[in-house]
């Protein structure tokens, strides 16, 4: 062991919760994740390994730390374990859990790169690339409502899909042999997470987007005893409710019916004019009103009933679902709404943490460092959550922008960074009496540097 400790004097809270996630590594190296967590929150320009242990400043023991990165990529499960159990304990969770999933690429150059593929590109640009060469990450959050910046989306772990074709060109050593879907990778992330929630009686509802809609997923999710609320396709097979057996009469031969024996058209729903009605309700943050149809249908993915709302919009409509017939309206699109925070998440992580740009080839390294920028995303929100607008970001350098304006995750993210360096300047004055001058040139370049 080269050096047990971090050389960075982090906040007493900060350095806890970094301690609390080692937790889920071998005593014998876990010491050397608090040191990388440091890292990576100091680091700047672009964000490779090599940035981040230069910023922690490990020198000597460097090789150590890439060997390091393969076991939290084995042991990616337990320390996301440890984050639920860390936001249970901190953080003030309603009754009902709100999880989301969604997948998203990252883009990785270079040979040899570990289970990088071609894969659909969910921002083109201007250069309208349908198609991009990287990493697709099957992920899920854990999404809150805010008392002053609305809904946010704290990532818990993520699942590297890779495809088929692609599994012949990953080493047998690294234990990577057995195929599985994005669907099925989603059900395994509710399969490993509700079993946590529900220890704490809490009812859980899963977000979805249309492409997750489907009977691989669904079946295996609502096993676990969840709800789940998504989007439908406009052509889906939705049937009537099957038809309600009198008291007392006699039952027919076989098992009763569980659909119904009628197609139901949404589109010919949709189309007929009568039966709309309007709901006020807060999506996005905003109060807002929304012109709706609802009822019960039957859906063979979903093996039952299911709460079908129709949402009127300028430029068409929009059809929605929850496993759960008792629940309203106004539950359901609100929880939908919610899950835009997710696509935020994805962008911070890539823009802020620099996901991608971290220059691993093993399939392993890719899995850890791709989770750390999770984990980190989610413990910067944790500890910017009980602080103030003024704590975290000053504007008043910047008239043209709006003072009042929430505090993004980068302002979060440098505030935490100003703490640090804060705490390490005021163990220097403790220490040594420096004139005024040079305390105020030090302040002056930490904020730079923040």
């Amino acid at each position: 062991m080269a050096n047990s400790k971090c050389r960075w004097e982090c906040p007493e809270q900060w350095s806890e919760w970094s301690e609390w996630l080692a937790a889920g590594l071998h005593a014998r190296n876990r010491w050397r994740l608090p040191v990388l967590m440091t890292g990576m929150l100091l680091a700047s320009g672009r964000r490779t390994v090599t940035t981040w242990l230069r910023a922690a400043g490990v020198s000597d023991d460097f090789q150590a730390y890439y060997y390091f990165l393969t076991r939290v990529g084995r042991k990616s499960e337990s320390i996301a374990t440890q984050l639920v159990a860390l936001l249970l304990r901190a953080l003030p969770l309603p009754a009902r859990v709100l999880l989301v999933i969604d997948d998203s690429p990252t883009k990785r150059y270079g040979p040899k790169v570990e289970g990088a593929d071609v894969h659909h590109n969910p921002t083109p640009g201007p250069a309208n690339q349908p198609f991009l060469y990287g990493h697709l990450w099957v992920t899920i959050s854990l999404t809150l409502r805010h008392p002053e910046w609305g809904a946010l989306a704290l990532p818990l772990r993520a699942m590297l899909y890779v495809r088929k074709k692609t599994m012949a060109t990953i080493p047998k050593s690294r234990g990577w042999q057995r195929f599985a879907t994005k669907l099925q990778l989603a059900a395994r992330l509710v399969e490993w997470i509700v079993p946590l929630l529900k220890k704490t009686e809490k009812t859980v509802w899963i977000v979805v987007d249309g492409g997750y809609t489907k009977r691989p997923f669904l079946q295996r999710a609502l096993k676990t005893g969840v709800v789940v609320v998504g989007r439908l396709r406009k052509d889906a097979a939705l049937r009537d409710l099957p038809p309600k057996r009198k008291k007392g009469g006699r039952r027919g031969r076989g098992r009763p019916r569980k659909y119904g024996k009628n197609r139901l058209s949404l589109a010919k729903r949709a189309g007929q004019q009568r039966g709309w009605k309007t709901l006020a309700c807060t999506l996005y943050g905003e109060a807002t009103t929304k012109t709706y149809k609802t009822f019960l249908a039957t859906y063979a993915p979903v093996g039952g009933v299911l709460r079908v709302v129709l949402v009127k919009e300028d430029h068409g409509w929009y059809a929605f679902f929850c496993t759960d017939p008792n629940a309203s309206v106004q539950e359901i699109l609100e929880a939908f709404a919610d899950r835009v925070p997710i696509e935020q998440d994805f962008h911070d992580v890539k823009e802020v943490w620099g996901s991608g740009q971290q220059q691993v080839r093993n399939i392993g390294t890719n899995l850890a460092v791709y989770n750390l920028n999770l984990w980190m995303h989610t413990l910067v929100e944790l500890w910017a959550w009980n602080k103030s607008h003024e704590e975290l970001c000053d504007r008043s350098d910047s008239p043209w922008d709006d003072a009042q304006r929430r505090p993004s995750h980068a302002n979060r993210r440098k505030a935490l960074r100003r703490q640090i360096l804060r705490n390490e300047l005021s163990t220097i004055t403790t220490t040594w009496s420096l004139p005024r001058k040079i305390i105020q040139l030090a302040e002056n370049l930490m904020a730079l540097a923040a």
